[in-house]
């Protein structure tokens, strides 16, 4: 089982992880590799009055809780790019952080302005580096917030009420639950893959 699998990443840090990870996945630039869309959906999708799986969340508790999280998130970000951004922006590739992460943001961020504050939100990698690109272009603190608090509404709330509804409506879910968790996985990663594949056609074009 991969360490960062979200059903095991629930079962061993419950709702402390689960908001500190969607935290640090929207706000922190190291947090770009974390599972944000899946985990939400599968927290969403354990949070069901038909899944009788060990691991069982409180919606109560789950919906406001990773709203919040991805709202103050973010907002961190967006403080780290107007405070540290130029300087953190300039460095060379390491292991870890690589500049085509920052050109696909920026690329993103300018065709949208504050449009991609809201749509950045679900396409991974993208939204973790988009906040502080967006402090370092330094975007009106205002315009900033008010598109997080939507972008975080409708990301936050609605991939996890996306999970929640699923596990309702499917009798005995519990038993398809790792296939289920499978396919959420991999569709959160075609807007990656789209990415790659459409950087490459530009780069032999």
């Amino acid at each position: 089982m991969s360490a960062l699998d979200p059903k095991h990443l629930l079962e061993t840090f419950s709702y402390a992880g689960l908001f500190l990870i969607i935290f640090a996945e929207t706000g922190l630039l190291i947090g770009f590799f974390l599972p944000g869309d899946s985990l939400l959906f599968t927290a969403g999708l354990l949070a069901a009055p038909g899944v009788h799986d060990p691991v069982h969340l409180n919606l109560a508790v789950v919906l406001p809780g990773v709203i919040v999280a991805a709202i103050l998130g973010a907002q961190t970000g967006y403080l780290i790019g107007r405070t540290a951004g130029p300087a953190l922006f300039r460095k060379p590739d390491s292991r870890i952080f690589k500049r085509e992460y920052v050109t696909k943001a920026e690329e993103f961020f300018d065709k949208g302005g504050t449009r991609s504050v809201v749509l950045a939100r679900f396409v991974p990698i993208v939204r973790t580096f988009l906040n502080p690109l967006a402090g370092v272009a330094k975007m009106s603190a205002q315009a900033f917030t008010t598109a997080n608090v939507i972008g975080g509404l409708l990301w936050g709330g609605g991939v996890t009420i996306a999970g929640y509804a699923l596990g309702k409506s499917i009798k005995n879910v519990d038993r398809y639950l790792l296939p289920i968790i499978g396919v959420i996985v991999l569709v959160s990663l075609i807007p990656v893959a789209l990415e790659i594949r459409k950087s490459r056609a530009a780069d032999k074009a």
